[in-house]
């Protein structure tokens, strides 16, 4: 039998099980916030041992079938943009080509322990800015929600939408105004670059439709799950001809995600849209924690510090683990329950 390639793990049941439970949650979440379920899906295959670039293109392989299953079904609901989606979608590929030769030589140049760090630091900042955020920008919002009230179009937003440069307006539904493509430009860049680099492009994706372009809390996270169709799609054919791709996860997570899109794509009907930016912001804080902690351990293996103990290594990894866990077990439960509530409502 010929043995694995050295960038993969072995898989055994409780593996593949914890594989298939994180894909569900993964797709519970993505369904109903729109950013692909990456910021939980990457760390989780990490924590199992995964390189970091693997779990990265591994992830994008996944995404782009779910992501299309999860727009397909938030366009029955009229929640999808999908000019828009493509457009950004189309932009956020050349991010995406630029990101993979970033991951690809930092793996190449400081090998696993240095594409773990890079990926780890890359999760604690940018949970931490964009978590933040959205989670301030939610408890806002919620004080001054009622059932009968739009969502309000942001200063930023309104600046953006009132610039005309000729030749480059384009109309969009989402928006119910023209916004000039070199706006979306950068943003879809941006997106993309982040996909490839930490697999996650909806920490830019979203809150950039929402609080720049003006799109409201459910269109711009249904819309961004077509961005991450055009995206995984581009950036799966890239990894894989580097041979990044374990095609195994992606096939296991793509299993327990194709349910959780479902019910998270119909739980966005039943809720306030504040709901959608809270949960987006709690999960991604709790998971910044889980990756803070592994970065002694990947420091200490590029050693940048101090050899850490073996036994201290094993705590931070078992204790990372442990939040990352609680991290998909809280979304979850968030997710069903505001759905229960909201169908008896």
């Amino acid at each position: 039998m010929e043995s694995l390639p050295t960038n993969f793990i072995d898989l055994y049941f409780l593996n593949v099980l914890y594989l298939f439970l994180v894909g569900f949650v993964g797709g519970l979440v993505s369904g109903f916030i729109g950013s692909g379920g990456a910021f939980v899906l990457t760390p989780a295959m990490m924590s199992l041992g995964v390189p970091g670039i693997v779990a990265v293109a591994s992830n994008m392989c996944h995404k782009f079938p779910k992501a299309l299953v999860g727009s397909l079904k938030r366009a029955k609901f009229g929640q999808v943009d999908w000019k828009l989606g493509i457009i950004f979608g189309l932009f956020a590929e050349i991010g995406v080509l630029i990101g993979a030769q970033v991951q690809e030589h930092i793996r190449n140049t400081f090998g696993d322990a240095g594409s773990n760090l890079y990926v780890s630091l890359a999760f604690v900042l940018i949970l931490g800015t964009v978590g933040s955020f959205v989670l301030y920008d939610a408890l806002k919002s919620r004080k001054d929600s009622n059932s009968d009230t739009e969502e309000k179009t942001g200063k930023l937003a309104r600046w953006v939408q009132s610039i005309h440069i000729p030749y480059t307006m384009v109309y969009f539904k989402s928006l119910k105004a023209k916004v000039s493509l070199l706006f979306i430009l950068p943003l879809g860049v941006a997106t993309g670059m982040l996909a490839a680099t930490i697999a996650v492009g909806g920490f830019i994706g979203v809150p950039g439709m929402m609080y720049v372009l003006g799109a409201p809390s459910l269109m711009a996270s249904a819309t961004e799950l077509v961005v991450a169709f055009v995206m995984g799609l581009g950036g799966t054919i890239k990894f894989a001809w580097s041979g990044y791709v374990d095609i195994r996860l992606a096939m296991i997570i793509l299993a327990g995600s194709l349910f959780g899109v479902q019910l998270g794509a119909i739980g966005t009907t039943y809720v306030k849209p504040y709901m959608i930016k809270l949960v987006m912001g709690t999960i991604m804080v709790i998971v910044l924690f889980s990756r803070a902690l592994m970065v002694p351990v990947y420091l200490s293996q590029l050693e940048m510090i101090a050899t850490l103990d073996k036994g201290l290594v094993e705590i931070l990894s078992t204790v990372s683990f442990a939040i990352m866990v609680f991290a998909l077990s809280f979304g979850a439960v968030i997710i069903l329950g505001a759905m229960w509530r909201g169908r008896r409502a």
